[in-house]
């Protein structure tokens, strides 16, 4: 393999190099620069001397040896995680090297696919409970951002809280894009202020960081004065949480209690939102993917009938309308790491100490692994279709060690909740075009809004 230490990329403005474009809009900058300079490039943003510069690795198979088969050479250490971590507490998804593997070994337990599957009663209800309010939607229009966004919620707090779920929503509905908007324009800063002075800016999103504590710490001192989890009317995920134990005899305690309700609300409603608000967008563009997924959806949830977690396996056809959704709108459109040690990937020779970016939403568009990328077709993830393709053409969840330990649930909420919207109502779109941002997850810049006609 010929090694090149001349890496390629966009050459930008003169003084601040691709800054500019990656504030306005990261993801078109991402596509565009793969287009024009290959599957390992690199792009600069900022001022001399506040340069940074991020290899944006696109193939498959530079995201597996990132992600997974050279793993532990990219470490999550970068501006980003570390601005996650500071709004958020160091939970599953920022924690690294010990930390991480014993918070592993004590959550792991609590994601198995049989004890997740035990969730699908709680997804059922509020999805039910949300067909009922959009049966009563003003001009039965509703915007599926907005509506998604409150339904995940619900149902990750459901799990979590148990009867304490409407404590919890509307404090982290409020508080969650706060924080969000202030990590995202905080690692996208060249030069970053102390948190602790007291702008406009960092005065609100410490409050909103107090709320989610408060909210949070509130709830767990609550359960704590109550006693023993187990004597409690069903387990939710926070009693789960709080008894788990590693083989040492070893728990969580209020502080890691917290920071990882608050991960498992951050990841739990917002990526699985996304996934469900471009899944029913891209459905209401397409009428006849759309009666497909209608008649498998009616036809196994007939009568009403509340879906159960054996169902998932009944809904291949949706669950193929997901994944094609979550092919073009990756709810984690790009995952960064930084190189210990240098290192060659695709032939490029990226540096000790680099920041390195995987891009889904790009490699998901890789033209040598996706025909007509932009068009949506769910036939793309038939079992031989998948079969053929290069694990990492499509990793919404990560890969590797570090991979998404919710992924069954997330898929599994999806799924079921699909059904029975699909099955109560017809939807067309209203606004076609969606505009698009990067915070820490994919966001949406405009309403998704669709008309809604019930079933007959």
């Amino acid at each position: 393999m010929t090694v090149t230490t001349r890496v390629p990329g966009p050459a930008g403005l003169p003084l601040i190099g691709s800054l500019l474009d990656l504030k306005r809009d990261p993801l078109a900058t991402y596509v565009a620069a793969h287009r024009d300079h290959g599957d390992v490039l690199r792009i600069q943003a900022g001022p001399p001397g506040l340069r940074a510069e991020i290899y944006l690795v696109c193939s498959p198979e530079g995201a597996q040896q990132v992600l997974a088969t050279e793993s532990s050479n990219f470490r999550k250490d970068n501006v980003f995680y570390g601005e996650i971590r500071a709004s958020f507490g160091n939970g599953l998804l920022t924690a690294q090297d010990e930390d991480y593997l014993r918070q592993r070994r004590l959550v792991q337990p609590l994601f198995t696919r049989r004890r997740v599957d035990q969730y699908a009663d709680a997804i059922g209800v509020e999805a039910e409970s949300l067909a009922q309010r959009w049966a009563e939607a003003p001009e039965g229009t509703v915007d599926l951002a907005e509506e998604m966004s409150r339904f995940a919620l619900r149902t990750v707090a459901r799990i979590l809280f148990g009867q304490d779920v409407e404590q919890a929503v509307e404090t982290v509905h409020h508080a969650f894009p706060i924080l969000g908007a202030f990590v995202r324009d905080r690692g996208f800063a060249p030069v970053r202020l102390p948190r602790e002075w007291p702008l406009p800016g960092h005065r609100k999103a410490l409050e909103a960081e107090r709320a989610l504590y408060a909210v949070c710490d509130g709830i767990i001192a609550r359960r704590a004065a109550e006693g023993d989890a187990e004597e409690r009317d069903g387990e939710d995920l926070l009693g789960l949480l709080a008894k788990a134990r590693d083989e040492d005899g070893n728990q969580l305690d209020a502080t890691e209690l917290r920071e990882q309700v608050l991960i498992f609300l951050l990841a739990g409603h917002e990526t699985t939102a996304t996934s469900l608000t471009f899944a029913l967008h891209l459905l209401a563009k397409h009428p006849e993917q759309q009666r497909l997924a209608y008649q498998e959806a009616a036809e196994l949830l007939a009568e009403g009938r509340r879906p159960t977690a054996a169902d998932y396996a009944q809904l291949p056809y949706l669950t193929r309308v997901l994944k094609e959704a979550m092919r073009l709108y990756p709810a984690a459109p790009s995952v960064g790491r930084r190189a210990v040690e240098s290192t060659v990937v695709g032939g490029v020779e990226i540096p000790a100490g680099a920041d390195v970016l995987i891009a889904p939403y790009v490699t998901h568009r890789h033209p040598e692994h996706w025909d007509d990328p932009e068009r949506f077709d769910p036939e793309r993830f038939t079992p031989e279709r998948e079969a053929a393709r290069h694990r990492y053409a499509w990793f919404p969840f990560g890969g590797g060690p570090r991979a998404c330990i919710g992924q069954h649930f997330s898929m599994l909420e999806s799924v079921l909740a699909l059904a029975v919207l699909l099955r109560e109502f017809e939807i067309t779109a209203v606004d076609t075009d969606v505009p698009l941002g990067q915070g820490i997850t994919l966001e949406v810049r405009g309403p998704v809004r669709v008309k809604l006609t019930p079933r007959q």
